[in-house]
Parts: structure tokens; C-alpha cells; sequence
């Protein structure tokens, strides 16, 4: 699948791959953590917990109907602007959509480029290229999450299974964007990271 790109007529195409990119980062960059968690009468969501903009940091407002719109909204992001690219113009478009949508997310510019981690988007980009694979992701999740109880552990797992489940099936070229993905959720969960090889990861249902 990887082949894809060698067969794109690069010189027409840009300026329409670039359009691609940048409405998808727009819609990326639309920051519903902050907006249901101001709606939901919690304030600035950036001002509560880890500042975080994304569902699990709305849940600890305690307003779990805005962290469930969060993280809705977060992965129908990712999910929409893959589906459109695919209509405009294929793998290639869908794939610079993902990836578009995906830097809006973590990277905003009405925030100041301080945004979400991106494992809602990501999950979200994921089920538009191939639901199988999606699903498989989030069992991923939730078994690495009912063994050892810490969220951003099994948000680690189960992306970086991701591009293997991808190169399993032979589709190379998601396998390659997943794994660029996975990289920058990696470089956003650089605290948990810390935290978990420290021990002073929260877990599940505790408070920080």
C-alpha cells in the first residue's frame, strides 16, 4: 500500500493535499474539552488537573456527561476528516486528513499550540482507516487498563500496537502514518512516562 504515494501525481496534486492538510487541522484544532467543560459550568478546564484539554482531565471535573462529549467529539474529529479526505481523493488525501486533523488536536492554534494528548483522535483515525483494527485498539485499552489501572499506560500500549496490527494486514502505508502517530503521543505522555517509572502515576478511580 505504501506504493500509493509513488502513484500520486505530486506535481497537481500539492496545492489540493496541502488544502487537505490544513481545513482538517482546523477542524483538529476545535478544542471540545474546553468548550463542554465550560458549558458543563466547570470553567477552564486547563486550569483543573493536569491543564489538559482532553476527556480524561474533563472527568475530573466531575462532569461526566462533558468528558463523554469530549471524548466523542475528539474521535469523530479524527474519524470525519479520514472519511472526507478518502471522498476527495483517496488513501493519500484520507492519510493527510488523519494526519491533519491529528496535529490540530495536540498542537491548536486558538490555544496557543497546547492541546490534547491525542489518543481520542488517534482512535478515531484509526477506525476510519479500518474498524477491525480500531476495535482491536480499544480492547487493547481496556485489558491493559483492567490489569494494571492506569489510563495513560494502556493509551501507551495499545497505540504502539497499532501500526503492527496495520503491518499485519498488509497496509503499510496506515501502518507508517500510525506509527509517526504514536511517536508524537508518546512526546505528549512524556510526564506520565516519568510518573509511571516513578510510581506516581494515578491510577483508576484515585485522585491525583
Amino acid at each position: 500500500m505504501i506504493e500509493t504515494l509513488a502513484l500520486v501525481r505530486w506535481e497537481i496534486a500539492w496545492p489540493y493535499v496541502l488544502a487537505t492538510f490544513f481545513l482538517a487541522y482546523l477542524v483538529g484544532a476545535i478544542p471540545f474539552g474546553l468548550i463542554f467543560a465550560k458549558l458543563a459550568g466547570a470553567g477552564d478546564i486547563r486550569k483543573v488537573g493536569s491543564g489538559n484539554i482532553g476527556a480524561t482531565n474533563v472527568l475530573r471535573t466531575g462532569k461526566r456527561w462533558a468528558a463523554a462529549a469530549t471524548l466523542i467529539c475528539d474521535g469523530l474529529k479524527g474519524y470525519l476528516a479520514v472519511i472526507a479526505g478518502f471522498n476527495i481523493g483517496g488513501q493519500t488525501f484520507g492519510v493527510c486528513a488523519g494526519l491533519g486533523a491529528f496535529i490540530g488536536h495536540l498542537y491548536p492554534i486558538w490555544l496557543g499550540f497546547k492541546g490534547g494528548k491525542g489518543v481520542a483522535t488517534f482512535i478515531g483515525i484509526v477506525l476510519a482507516f479500518a474498524w477491525p483494527v480500531g476495535l482491536l485498539v480499544c480492547a487493547s485499552w481496556l485489558g491493559v487498563a483492567q490489569a494494571f489501572r492506569y489510563s495513560s499506560l494502556a493509551a501507551l500500549v495499545s497505540t504502539a500496537l497499532t501500526p503492527l496490527y496495520f503491518l499485519f494486514l498488509g497496509t503499510t502505508l496506515f501502518a507508517l502514518l500510525t506509527f509517526v502517530l504514536v511517536i508524537l503521543i508518546y512526546i505528549k505522555h512524556s510526564s506520565n512516562i516519568l510518573r509511571l517509572i516513578r510510581g506516581e502515576e494515578p491510577m483508576i478511580g484515585r485522585s491525583r
